[in-house]
């Protein structure tokens, strides 16, 4: 820093606001120290700053959730890209952590509160999920409202109540009488607001016999319409609350040969790359996951500079596509 600050004829102390932000340092200034900087070769030993600052300049990405979901699940891949993409704009650091079982949750726990990382990014809570307890000693911004957890945490969710009335209204326009739906698992907030936006709409209409709970697998998407079929075989319009479970929906209705859209409309949730790639094209609710990425790493620097939680909902959009 010395030499740096030699060659651009400042000093070190603004060399090091410089290098911590910039505040405060006059443009001029800032060109003599980028032309100084690459002069000299400069590189910002991490450790001495760690020391100096107190933080690791690292984040952790918490899924918790078991590892073939990741590969799975392409909603997680993006968040995952989006997350990395917006920490490296600010020159931190991502590690990632599966926290699907209890050795998981504890091993993850030891590791984010033994001063490793400076805050957490955690995808996929589940209500009742103790990773949130495990996780109280540093910052946290979760995926999704937190079950339970909604008052005292940071968090970024897209609209899932809304979106699921969008859709549901729109099946209904489209002149459909009977719409069953599948949910996702009832201790996640996706599970639980997305069948009451079904719920909203369709009012005295909404029979339990119309409703049948998946695990956003495609599978469970294939095995909660064979049961909708069984309980509800005149539905003309299934409202599904992931693209993956209406992927496997798609699969069991051409296997009992129902036509879609012709005999059974699909609308979907998501738009991930899911709802491109199967046939027909999947109606679907859009969440801006993207955006979702962006927003959880501007909560959580807010809360590593000592502000208080706060909570972000992002609007929904419908795409319309052939399945609906």
């Amino acid at each position: 820093m010395e030499d740096v600050a030699a060659v651009a004829g400042v000093s070190r102390g603004t060399i090091s606001r410089a290098l911590n932000g910039g505040r405060n340092v006059s443009p001029t200034a800032m060109a003599a120290i980028r032309k100084a900087i690459a002069q000299t070769g400069y590189v910002v030993n991490p450790h001495a700053r760690s020391l100096v600052t107190q933080r690791s300049q690292t984040i952790a990405f918490i899924l918790s959730e078991p590892q073939e979901r990741l590969f799975e699940d392409p909603n997680f891949n993006i968040l995952l890209h989006g997350c990395t993409q917006a920490l490296a704009a600010h020159d931190l650091m991502l590690v990632m952590a599966i926290a699907g079982s209890a050795a998981d949750r504890d091993r993850v726990g030891r590791y984010v509160n033994g001063g490793h990382v400076d805050g957490a990014l955690l995808v996929s809570t589940h209500s009742g999920n103790p990773i949130i307890d495990e996780l109280r000693g540093i910052p946290i911004v979760a995926c999704g409202t937190p079950l339970g957890h909604e008052r005292e945490l940071a968090y970024v969710a897209a609209d899932d109540r809304g979106g699921a009335r969008q859709m549901t209204r729109y099946l209904r326009e489209r002149g459909r009488t009977v719409v069953a739906t599948i949910t996702g698992p009832p201790d996640t907030p996706g599970g639980v607001q997305r069948l009451a936006g079904w719920r909203d709409v369709l009012g005295a209409d909404a029979s339990d016999r119309l409703v049948a709970i998946g695990d956003y697998t495609r599978d469970g998407g294939d095995a909660a319409l064979n049961r909708l079929l069984a309980s509800a075989p005149e539905l003309d319009a299934v409202f599904v609350a992931s693209d993956l479970m209406a992927a496997g929906t798609l699969a069991a209705l051409r296997r009992a040969g129902r036509r879609v859209p012709e005999d059974v409309a699909v609308g979907g949730f998501d738009d991930s790359p899911v709802a491109t790639s199967v046939q027909p094209a999947l109606t679907t609710i859009r969440q801006p996951l993207l955006r979702i990425s962006t927003e959880m790493v501007r909560l959580l620097r807010d809360l590593i500079d000592g502000q208080p939680p706060a909570r972000v909902v992002l609007p929904t959009e419908l795409i319309r596509r052939d399945s609906a």
